[in-house]
């Protein structure tokens, strides 16, 4: 059950796209949108320790007045476009350092059903979104909504393609989709290249008991990538939505993401619902 669906914005033009699928989202399943503004300011340590200790601060401090002023209007323009949203809303405001902000994002949305951002690793380099958007997907304990591109629009979700693997990362993808796949007219359950046995009853009884009616599809081939096949089904099914389970292991805090986690981040033109 989805009761708060987190949306993290940042005041530039990416958050109506944002709010447009974190909306629909909140809309299916009758779900309050919390609007997590973040508003990166200067950290005073690193300024110090790149000037002269009698170094002036004025301008630092300055800037970060300025910053805040600025998160005051970005904050203002959020509220009055949540105001005319067809789903309950709030907004949370984060006004902290850089070196501060990720973890503090990982903490709120450890308190949200759903994290919705856009995905990672498809542009220039920008702050530390990309890392912001990897932390919440292996610390926050909850599934993480990847919107591919800045133009995509809201899906209907009546289509949603599971990509199974027998680990425990697919199954906590699977159990953070089940309001979406209750939902759903088809829900495809595809297993790729499968070298593992498997029992199909037991797999459609575990959907059946949670009320879904699933497909189960063996997909196989020796000349594409796993992400190729995936997306072939994926579009030939007219998915809205690709639910898999996002693999990695942590190096003191750098994830490092699996191939097919990585390749399917960057390459999906449809919506991803992914956990760890």
């Amino acid at each position: 059950m989805l009761k708060d669906i987190m949306a993290h914005l940042d005041g530039s033009a990416n958050d109506a796209v944002r709010l447009a699928h974190a909306t629909k989202i909140a809309s299916l399943h009758g779900a309050r949108l919390i609007g997590l503004y973040t508003n990166p300011l200067p950290e005073y340590a690193c300024v110090l320790a790149v000037q002269s200790g009698l170094a002036p601060m004025e301008p630092v401090i300055e800037g970060e007045e300025r910053m805040r002023k600025n998160g005051d209007r970005v904050v203002a323009d959020i509220e009055q476009k949540l105001a005319k949203l067809p789903v309950p809303s709030a907004i949370r405001r984060l006004d902290v350092g850089a070196s501060q902000i990720i973890a503090q994002c990982v903490a709120e949305a450890q308190w949200a059903d759903l994290f919705v951002a856009v995905a990672p690793y498809r542009h220039e380099y920008a702050l530390y979104w990309d890392d912001l958007v990897e932390a919440v997907m292996f610390e926050s304990g909850h599934g993480i909504y990847l919107i591919p591109d800045t133009g995509h629009p809201a899906p209907d979700f009546e289509n949603v393609l599971i990509a199974w693997q027998p680990t425990r990362e697919a199954a906590r993808a699977i159990h953070e989709a089940l309001p979406f796949l209750k939902t759903s007219k088809t829900v495809r359950l595809a297993i790729a290249n499968p070298d593992w046995t498997f029992q199909a009853p037991v797999i459609v009884d575990y959907f059946h008991r949670h009320g879904v009616s699933v497909e189960i599809a063996i997909l196989e081939s020796k000349e594409k990538s796993v992400p190729d096949i995936l997306l072939d089904e994926a579009h030939g099914m007219k998915a809205g939505l690709i639910v898999l389970g996002a693999y990695g292991h942590s190096r003191f805090r750098e994830w490092v993401l699996g191939g097919t986690t990585r390749e399917m981040i960057e390459r999906s033109d449809i919506p991803l619902l992914m956990a760890h």
